[in-house]
């Protein structure tokens, strides 16, 4: 709906002769003006009649006390002093028009922030995370590592932690399990021999992620006390799966985080008898901070893919 002339007659109301700024809606109804070349197609892009666009016109005229346009048949041109004030403005929107789009750009509405750790992240979420950005390709996701020394420096929207469940000022629900089941690559099979029993494993060489007491753990729940406990230790799971996959031992390792290389072959699970060292991974939101429709969006979608992804292991497990 196009604004009439009295619609702007009450919008410049307020504008009076001891005012030092020029009527800005009449500066920008010029702009258009000088810069499409005629009155009509001023309207047009403004979306106001062609009479307002002339009302505004001498609104400016008249605050400038300069004509601004002369007539030259049934055309309207800019005069000199036309053409000099809009070359003094012009740059003036130019630079008004690119801090506009940047800030849309940068809309935080449109942008997502997740931290995670470096295994769940390679092998859980960003192999999912094309199906997400298919359907919502508008969203923007940034992927940061989560500090899981010192959780309390994330500031991401939101997070995928590992532990217990336990934060203070987070809000955490679990979405995957952490338990463990013993691995081998196939390459290690091969040169090493099959191994169908726990006794033959506990003499099989181990790598161990962070520390040697989940060995121990899986051993004693099958009332197993002699077994071979030396071994490298790794720092985190991404560390110790490679250390599996290049052959140095066999591994405890987190079912869901290795699923891509049980599937593929290059990992072999042992034995179907898992140990839970009471971690498992939860996504987190900060109790300070209203999740965003994007945010929640992406929380939603990994509580689906979660789901998925439990019941595709429960189905392969029955198998």
């Amino acid at each position: 709906m196009r604004k009439t002339e009295q619609s702007i007659d009450d919008d410049f109301a307020s504008h009076t002769a001891f005012s030092d700024d020029p009527p800005l809606r009449a500066v920008r109804v010029f702009e258009a003006i000088a810069r499409l070349g005629s009155l009509s197609a001023a309207a047009q892009e403004l979306n106001i009649s062609p009479s307002a666009v002339s009302h505004q016109l001498r609104v400016l005229e008249n605050f400038l006390q300069l004509p601004l346009t002369d007539r030259q048949g049934r055309r309207l041109v800019l005069s000199s002093s036309g053409r000099e004030y809009y070359r003094s403005i012009r740059s003036a929107f130019s630079v008004l028009r690119q801090a506009t789009g940047h800030i849309m750009e940068q809309n935080p509405s449109r942008k997502v922030t997740i931290s995670l750790i470096p295994l769940f992240g390679m092998s859980w979420f960003i192999p999912r995370l094309p199906k997400f950005s298919n359907i919502h390709s508008q969203i923007e996701i940034n992927v940061v590592y989560a500090n899981h020394r010192n959780y309390h420096s994330d500031a991401s929207d939101l997070s995928i932690r590992f532990g217990t469940g336990q934060w203070a000022g987070y809000n955490a629900e679990k979405l995957i399990s952490g338990k463990m089941v013993p691995v081998a690559s196939k390459d290690f099979l091969r040169t090493h021999g099959y191994i169908d029993t726990p006794e033959i494993l506990a003499q099989t060489k181990k790598v161990h992620d962070e520390e040697r007491n989940a060995w121990q753990q899986w051993f004693n729940s099958l009332d197993i006390t002699h077994f071979r406990k030396e071994g490298p230790i790794f720092e985190d799971g991404l560390l110790t799966l490679a250390a599996v996959r290049a052959g140095l031992g066999c591994g405890l390792l987190r079912e869901p985080m290795i699923a891509p290389f049980l599937a593929s072959g290059e990992l072999v699970k042992l034995f179907d008898h898992e140990i839970d060292d009471g971690r498992d991974y939860y996504l987190c939101t900060r109790q300070n901070m209203d999740l965003s429709e994007d945010s929640r969006l992406l929380q939603r979608w990994l509580y689906g893919e979660a789901k998925g992804s439990e019941m595709n292991q429960m189905i392969i497990n029955a198998k």
